[in-house]
């Protein structure tokens, strides 16, 4: 579900949503300033890199989402 809810509405998904999406699936983020930093469980490109900018969040970041939760779905 939460991945659907993703692809359905990438351009309007807020910031603490998509925060609470990659915590459940990729554990607490190490915060630094307005950076949430999460861990994925792969070796190439290991960090998932969120900020928080006026309630919502940035296509790209919520693309980056998407993309690891696929790939974490594929292993």
């Amino acid at each position: 579900m939460r991945l659907e809810e993703l692809r359905s509405n990438e351009t309007n998904i807020r910031f603490v949503r998509l925060v609470t999406i990659a915590t459940m699936f990729f554990g607490g983020p190490r915060i630094k300033g307005s950076h949430y930093i999460f861990r994925t469980p792969w070796p190439s490109d290991p960090r998932i890199n969120l900020q928080k900018v006026k309630g919502k969040a940035k296509y790209y970041q919520v693309r980056q989402v998407i993309t690891a939760l696929e790939k974490l779905k594929g292993l």
